[in-house]
């Protein structure tokens, strides 16, 4: 049986294939980071939340041409895991 890790990436690369976007890179394990970062700084139901607005964003950027794909992922991340750290220091979603 395969391992957690084997599955998700397994997973991940099926779904890149269902969108057409064979051959991009996803750093599983920093998704994964993202999302336990957001469960445990504002509310579990955070994680995917956070997650697919970072993909959102991420998207936007790299379609629009404000980046490539890597540099819009990591920005988008970046950005959501700062917003997450910042709700964890304070408590307050309006904070920046």
């Amino acid at each position: 049986m395969a391992s957690q890790e084997e599955q998700l990436e397994e997973w991940c690369r099926k779904l890149l294939t269902a969108f057409g976007l064979e051959g991009t890179g996803v750093d599983v394990s920093a998704v994964l980071q993202l999302a336990s970062d957001a469960a445990h700084s504002v509310v579990r139901p955070a994680a995917p939340l956070t997650t697919f607005v970072a993909g959102f964003a991420a998207g936007l950027a790299a379609g629009s041409g404000q980046a490539g794909d890597t540099a819009a992922m990591n920005a988008a991340m970046g950005v959501a895991a700062r917003e997450c750290k910042t709700y964890a220091e304070t408590g307050d979603v309006n904070d920046h």
